[in-house]
């Protein structure tokens, strides 16, 4: 049985550990910040922590057999001033990849940014993946990727708050440092 709880601050290594897993040897995985280390994401995670973008309520894991395997968080962003989250990274161990771990974090983390009141969440991701949670390409929404390179991969999904906010997209500051 897999629960989905809020990470406590004991899951801070399995989640590293996780996430370089999960991201290691991927061809979009963004480049180690030290030769040699682990995955850009991992790295990411731990940057995010530290930021205040962060919130505690939408970084999200999934236990198994008391076991964390897999972790998702959304961190404050914006659309202009306006305040939205940015998702990511998503990660699962490879081991339990393909068994619904992934799909259970994002239903998660979509309803409790949901239940906070948030009114949007970007990503940049695969299209065929993150669609199913419905996402769509930014662009035609209204919203402006921060890379425009990004094209489709860069996409958003509206919830219960959205209110037809439009603009460039920014993430917390950490995102530009990877």
């Amino acid at each position: 049985m897999v629960i989905i709880r809020r990470e406590r601050s004991g899951d801070v290594d399995a989640i590293r550990t996780i996430t370089a897993a999960a991201f290691r040897g991927v061809a979009y995985s963004a480049p180690p910040v030290e030769p040699g280390g682990d995955p850009g994401e991992a790295t990411l995670v731990s940057w995010l922590r530290d930021d205040a973008g962060w919130i505690h309520e939408l970084s999200l894991v999934a236990v198994e057999n008391d076991q964390v395997v897999g972790h998702v968080v959304a961190t404050r962003a914006h659309v202009g001033e306006r305040p939205a989250l940015g998702l990511g990274p998503l990660s699962v161990l490879p081991s339990r990849q393909r068994a619904g771990l992934g799909s259970a974090l994002m239903h998660a983390v979509l309803g409790a940014a949901d239940a906070l009141g948030e009114p949007l969440v970007g990503l940049l991701g695969n299209p065929a993946y993150y669609g199913r949670f419905g996402f769509v390409a930014a662009q035609p929404v209204g919203i402006v990727a921060p890379d425009p390179a990004w094209g489709e991969n860069f996409q958003v999904r509206t919830l219960s708050q959205y209110d037809g906010q439009t603009g460039r997209f920014r993430y917390a500051e950490p995102f530009d440092r990877i």
